[in-house]
């Protein structure tokens, strides 16, 4: 696929929220949604059922296969080897996370969350009235990484879950299997459950790798609820799916305690279009990763070279910088400044919690030309 082909008009055709949100002179590089076309296997498998009709409800067989396609998936990239009767599927990842709240705490009961992170898990504690217990990534010249001691000081008598984000929004850190052996003695000390959003494994770039978390051991996995989608690292995003891994049938019995038609069905075309994309998927992939890799090879070459007191450091996963413009000191944030004066609509980095204030998301998930355009409009608005 040559993803140096994309035209602008034609992108601002398609009717999600990322090329739609904003006035046609603004160049969108916010939600994390890619530019790219999906893979041929699911193009095709999605016209041939447009073409016969074929969207109706989904057979039994369908929920049955795209369990057995995760724990194909997880073995063969992971070598994590899981049961099938422990994985359950969901709408998405952030149901995923709201469901483990309410079913696996209680009212009053603490959970932990690491900001800078994804906006849903600073909206979710609060909304199941849950105590949002706040352990911010600590910036070690310039590499985020788990604040244990502060971790450790701030778990209380009513602490119960820990909302993980691994590989990590928006940072981009894969966290290494020594940094995840040191969580899971902390997890373990202070018997928390762990609720791991794994939504971007399978978008580790060279020189990180991924390891889940429930992997480490079996008395962390008992306590682990595993998340995860092809949504995002295929680009299926508008089709909702995706799965829930169990680590033990308690586990999923207490989830199991919102009924399953309170939860939702899934779509035929999701999952199709995730077992697909899990077992034909690979090679598109694995040229998505190559590309990607240039992009935050220019990214970063273009934030040292041309965006004075511009911070960044090229992220080990995922398709997003995160630019630290503090020392900037402009007049509003930054994510208001470039989106006036250089007509490019970023992520506020303080949706991603109090510490991301001063910071913006970047997605760099297109083709070289369009990036290279928003980056030639960032440098202007800061000359």
């Amino acid at each position: 696929m040559d993803f140096d082909d994309l035209d602008i008009a034609t992108l601002r055709r398609r009717s999600g929220e990322k090329w739609n949100t904003y006035p046609d002179d603004i160049l969108p590089a916010w939600v994390a949604d890619m530019d790219f076309l999906p893979c041929g296997p699911i193009r095709e498998l999605l016209r041939q059922r447009i073409e016969i009709g074929d969207i109706g409800y989904p057979d039994d067989a369908s929920y049955v296969e795209l369990r057995e396609a995760y724990v194909e998936r997880a073995e063969q990239r992971y070598g994590w080897r899981i049961d099938v009767d422990r994985v359950v599927p969901l709408t998405d990842v952030v149901q995923g996370i709201y469901g483990a709240l309410l079913t696996l705490t209680d009212p009053g009961d603490g959970a932990v969350v690491q900001p800078p992170i994804y906006p849903p898990f600073l909206h979710a504690v609060p909304e199941s009235r849950r105590e949002m217990i706040l352990n911010p990534l600590a910036e070690v010249d310039g590499r985020y990484e788990i604040d244990l001691d502060d971790l450790q000081r701030r778990i209380g008598p009513r602490t119960r879950m820990l909302l993980f984000c691994n590989p990590q929004n928006p940072t981009g850190r894969a966290f290494s299997r020594g940094e995840l052996e040191a969580l899971a003695e902390v997890v373990l000390r202070y018997d928390l459950l762990v609720c791991s959003d794994e939504i971007h494994a399978d978008l580790v770039l060279s020189g990180a790798s991924h390891v889940p978390f429930s992997s480490l051991s079996p008395e962390i996995s008992e306590r682990t609820i595993t998340l995860t989608s092809a949504t995002k690292a295929f680009n299926i995003a508008g089709l909702r799916c995706a799965v829930a891994h169990f680590g033990s049938a308690e586990l999923q019995q207490r989830y199991a305690t919102i009924p399953e038609h309170y939860r939702g069905g899934l779509g035929s075309f999701g999952l199709a279009a995730t077992v697909v994309a899990w077992r034909s998927g690979q090679p598109w992939l694995d040229e998505v990763l190559a590309y990607l890799e240039r992009n935050r090879a220019l990214v970063e070459s273009f934030a040292e070279a041309r965006l004075p007191g511009v911070r960044h450091r090229a992220p080990q996963a995922t398709y997003l910088a995160w630019l630290d413009c503090r020392d900037l000191q402009l007049d509003g944030s930054p994510y208001e400044h470039f989106l006036r004066r250089a007509r490019v609509a970023l992520s506020d980095g303080a949706a991603f919690g109090a510490v991301g204030e001063g910071f913006v998301r970047l997605n760099f998930a297109t083709s070289h030309s369009i990036l290279e355009e928003i980056l030639h409009r960032m440098a202007s608005a800061l000359a």
